[in-house]
């Protein structure tokens, strides 16, 4: 029962649709019906602006991070879960958000705050190689991707070092859903219509 209650809060963490109450509580404006229609940070920036962007940004990342630290609740202490598990649980509620009709972001922040609740040094890498990263290519979804083979090398170097197969694991699951949510950017990239980004 423990198993099913933190696996089921961890999704609901995810599922605060952060980019959509922002927009809404403070802008009164959906972003659903702007930009991309994405809610996840890049159509937050897009949008409603830089402010608007970090805090969203900031907000998606800490879902996953709480997520990954809610076995640090006594209740939850001996639910048997992985700690990795749960940020997996979040990442699929950021994507698939019950409180936004299952329409939500496409995994990125959410899945930066998850590594950074496991491992921040792992997360120092990651984000210092997305602001390179992005300086140089201007182009978001890019960088998102090119994050995901990033984590992956990581967690290869890592596992050959302290043989945590299981952290490989899932930032292969992570990498994937990373990808498979950016499928349609992947098209625009290589048409050359991909837009890049004002605000840097």
């Amino acid at each position: 029962m423990d198993t099913a209650v933190v696996l089921l809060i961890a999704y609901l963490l995810g599922s605060v649709p952060s980019g959509l109450w922002v927009g809404k509580l403070f802008y009164n404006k959906d972003i659903r019906e702007s930009g991309s229609g994405n809610l996840g940070a890049t159509n937050t920036f897009r949008v409603l602006g830089k402010k608007a962007g970090i805090a969203v940004t900031l907000m998606d990342i800490l879902k996953g991070t709480a997520a990954v630290l809610l076995l640090e609740i006594p209740a939850f202490a001996d639910s048997g879960v992985h700690p990795l598990t749960l940020g997996i649980a979040a990442v699929i509620g950021h994507m698939f958000p019950v409180f936004a009709k299952f329409r939500g972001g496409k995994a990125v922040a959410t899945s930066g705050g998850v590594i950074l609740g496991y491992s921040w040094p792992f997360f120092l890498v990651l984000i210092a190689s997305f602001l390179v990263i992005l300086k140089l290519t201007k182009i978001v979804s890019l960088t998102s991707m090119a994050m995901g083979v990033i984590a992956l090398i990581y967690a290869i170097i890592n596992y050959i070092r302290t043989g945590d197969l299981y952290l490989l694991i899932v930032v292969l699951v992570l990498s994937a859903f990373i990808f498979y949510r950016h499928r349609a950017n992947i098209g625009r990239i290589k048409a050359g219509t991909e837009p890049k980004v004002k605000w840097l």
